[in-house]
């Protein structure tokens, strides 16, 4: 089955389902122009396979389908070669680039990151809120992570929308992939180069920091030094995996509470099950549904399946999290339960101080809206809403509601 396409997008539960029923835990199918992968669909095979850095490798340079990947084929940008990225180093050179990452991420303070998400949700919803109605993924969910990410790294606040667009390109995976891709490398090479001619306080400048091993201890100064290029590419790795997951996130929470009754109490004034929704959608509703992703670094068997040297296997993330033999009630409220797989695992699942980044943005962006926008309603039925044509990601193309105006607060939050 080709990864990607209608039913992809409108019923991915359906597709997951009727994969395993086919083919079992590990399923064949094939990405653009008929290159052939595994999509690892059991639980139980996701976690052998994330917890086996050495049989199920990081390093895409095992992959036996080079010799037939054309250079312009779209999804590079998500399945690099020779791209120095923390994503395809393995071994104590990703420990080493793991650590930098938490360590410039762990130093961010979560009470000023709250404030500084909550101020610039307050000034994308002063922008629509006298309107009565509004698109809150266009308007709002697919603006605010970026605004956020930008000022925690050091980019200047009007760059966000030219980042933003970028990053939708590389990750929708079509025609304009490796120009998006093109953008943002070009972006992050020039915040590194002002960054290390004028050191300030923010990620970035704690990258280059550690990276030379100096400045606080925040530096291993263990090997050889990054270079530019590298801390160029695993910022581009953070903001993409730090912008779109985490707008899917808001938008994928907002549509789960405005459609569901479980969660209708939290739409006038409560705020207990904002936290419960945003768990529920990364069981039910992951806005990273597949990954990829590792290659085997010999013959082996997953699945009951044979799994030759060098193939490319994707993580089902979405699949995964839905597998009967570990939810035999699928329709029962997650509540606390955080074993799901929307971070990842192992050694290469998203640093814990990423993961907290991201829940104060989300969340925080979602109360703004339930604070800000009163009757809060879909505007079309719920039917009619589509999602983005992308094999890895899932949110909405739009979420249109309605609201009683109100006036903007122009910075006055008490």
């Amino acid at each position: 089955m080709p990864l990607g396409g209608p039913r992809f997008q409108s019923e991915p539960d359906a597709v997951y389902r009727e994969l395993r029923q086919e083919h079992g835990a590990v399923a064949p199918v094939v990405l653009d122009g008929g290159v052939p992968a595994w999509l690892v669909l059991g639980y139980r095979e996701l976690h052998q396979v994330t917890g086996d850095p050495v049989l199920f490798s990081r390093d895409s340079e095992l992959w036996n389908q080079w010799p037939d990947i054309p250079d312009d084929w779209p999804l590079l940008p998500m399945i690099g070669r020779k791209q120095p990225s923390i994503l395809y180093t393995v071994g104590e050179r990703h420990r080493e680039r793991a650590a930098m990452i938490s360590n410039a991420l762990e130093a961010v303070d979560p009470f000023q990151l709250r404030a500084l998400a909550e101020r610039l949700a307050d000034e994308l919803i002063d922008a629509v809120c006298h309107k009565g109605e509004a698109d809150v993924v266009a308007d709002y969910a697919m603006l605010l992570p970026m605004r956020v990410l930008a000022a925690l790294f050091g980019f200047a606040e009007e760059q966000g929308p030219g980042l933003v667009g970028a990053l939708n390109d590389m990750i929708d995976g079509q025609e304009r992939a490796l120009a998006g891709q093109a953008h943002l490398a070009s972006s992050m090479d020039r915040l590194v180069a002002d960054r290390r001619a004028a050191p300030a306080d923010d990620v970035v400048s704690r990258m280059l920091a550690h990276a030379a091993g100096l400045g606080s201890g925040l530096g291993s100064g263990l090997g050889d030094e990054f270079t530019d290029e590298e801390i160029v590419q695993d910022l581009m790795v953070m903001t993409a995996a730090g912008h779109q997951p985490t707008a899917d996130w808001i938008g994928n929470s907002l549509h789960l509470m405005l459609t569901d009754d479980r969660f209708a109490a939290s739409l006038f004034g409560g705020r207990n099950s904002v936290a419960e929704a945003m768990n529920e959608v990364l069981w039910e509703d992951a806005p990273t549904q597949n990954v990829a992703g590792r290659w085997a670094s010999r013959d082996t068997r997953l699945g009951d399946r044979h799994i030759r040297a060098g193939d490319l296997l994707l993580l089902g993330l979405q699949g995964a999290n839905s597998d009967p033999r570990v939810r035999t009630h699928g329709s029962a409220l997650t509540g606390g339960n955080n074993a799901h797989f929307s971070f990842g695992h192992g050694e290469h699942r998203c640093p814990f101080p990423a993961q907290e980044v991201a829940e104060v943005i989300a969340r925080t962006g979602i109360e703004v809206v339930l604070d800000r926008l009163p009757d809060i309603d879909l505007a079309v039925p719920a039917g009619s809403l589509t999602r983005r044509p992308s094999p890895w990601l899932r949110g909405l193309t739009e979420l249109p509601v309605t609201f009683t105006p109100t006036p903007a607060l122009g910075g006055t939050r008490a």
